[in-house]
């Protein structure tokens, strides 16, 4: 039997699926939708650029071949957070 430390992301953050109006992100049970025309830098990438992000803390998403970083509040309310990014 393994234990974890507390404080430890132990659930799996990962990368479900991509469509032409954005992709999801299975993060504590559920899909996050990340649109494209929420956050439009993630539109040209490819999947492997995608898929290529960590939970760097609880709820903080970090691509690094981006330098871009969200958070679930972001993904989830977009509206609450001024645009302060453009697609390249």
């Amino acid at each position: 039997m393994s234990s974890s430390q507390p404080g430890t992301v132990t659930s799996t953050t990962e990368l479900t699926s991509v469509s032409k109006t954005g992709f999801s992100i299975r993060w504590q049970g559920r899909d996050l939708i990340v649109s494209f025309d929420q956050f439009p830098w993630f539109r040209s990438e490819t999947h492997g650029v995608l898929s290529d992000f960590q939970e760097v803390s609880p709820g903080h998403f970090y691509w690094p071949q981006l330098d871009v970083d969200l958070t679930a509040e972001m993904i989830e309310y977009p509206h609450r957070f001024p645009r302060i990014a453009f697609a390249r």
